[in-house]
């Protein structure tokens, strides 16, 4: 076995069981407010392993560039979430903790006529783990022989980037995430969107249906917010759903095309010399 698939081998497996400790705290642990207070954490914590798994997986006998690397990209592209996810949720560029959660239910309440927080402890929980970490979790998993993951990972980088810019021109204030947005997200994500292009990883096709999966994502995760929590037109259980269906979805497209480059050795990089 190549030395690169043995280690995307290991890294699987390690993955697996850190996905499935982390279930574990859901059920049949049942720790349901640890994580909707402490995923962030969590995450953080993860952060300099995956960096470190991304260092592992360079290390073989290939040649290929690590911006070449579908891998290593959406390793690194979910290590640029969980800076930004710290900023937001943890701690932000005052020092407030959790300054996200009181930010945009301000924004949300003037919007929608109501006192109570329309962004709930549990949606940005759900939130961040389907849109964020289960995409990336898809994105490294199938890199090497599916692409969209990882363009859709890095397609929801921008757009949310974007979406933190714009709010911060449009207040003149800072919100919390906008640093990250700024420093992190959109020279990390441009790049990566960028270089897949420019390798020959994929079609302009593929940039533009990933910018449109995130976009949608966006108003998926405020328009059901607003219904949902805001207008009380369904439960917000429903908005869950919706969410991690909306994540599954990078991992069902340009399946067949991803295939076809993959056997043109372009897309099937963790099996080529």
């Amino acid at each position: 076995m190549p030395l690169s698939t043995a280690l995307l081998s290991r890294f699987q497996v390690t993955f697996a069981f850190l996905v499935m400790s982390f279930a574990m705290l859901w059920t049949p642990l049942g720790q349901h407010a640890f994580l909707f207070e402490n995923w962030m954490k969590l995450g953080t914590f993860m952060a300099p392993f995956l960096l470190l798994v991304a260092a592992a997986c360079r290390q073989d006998a290939s040649k290929r560039h690590w911006a070449k690397d579908p891998t290593v990209l959406s390793l690194l592209m979910l290590v640029a979430y969980i800076m930004h996810q710290f900023e937001e949720h943890w701690i932000d560029l005052y020092g407030n903790n959790y300054a996200f959660h009181g930010s945009v239910n301000r924004l949300l309440r003037e919007v929608v006529s109501t006192e109570s927080d329309v962004l709930t402890p549990a949606s940005i929980f759900v939130i961040n783990t389907s849109l964020v970490w289960l995409v990336g979790a898809l994105a490294i998993w199938r890199s090497a022989r599916h692409l969209f993951p990882m363009l859709a990972m890095a397609a929801i980088v921008v757009v949310n980037g974007l979406v933190h810019i714009v709010l911060g021109v449009l207040k003149l204030s800072y919100n919390p995430g906008l640093f990250t947005s700024v420093v992190v997200f959109l020279p990390a994500g441009g790049y990566v969107l960028r270089s897949a292009v420019q390798n020959g990883l994929c079609s302009l096709q593929h940039i533009w249906a990933s910018i449109a999966w995130a976009v949608l994502a966006h108003i998926l995760m405020f328009a059901g917010l607003i219904a949902g929590n805001g207008m009380g037109l369904f439960p917000e259980i429903s908005y869950f759903i919706a969410l991690i269906g909306w994540s599954i979805v990078p991992a069902l497209i340009f399946r067949e095309s991803s295939g076809r480059s993959a056997a043109h050795g372009s897309l099937d990089v963790a099996h080529s010399g």
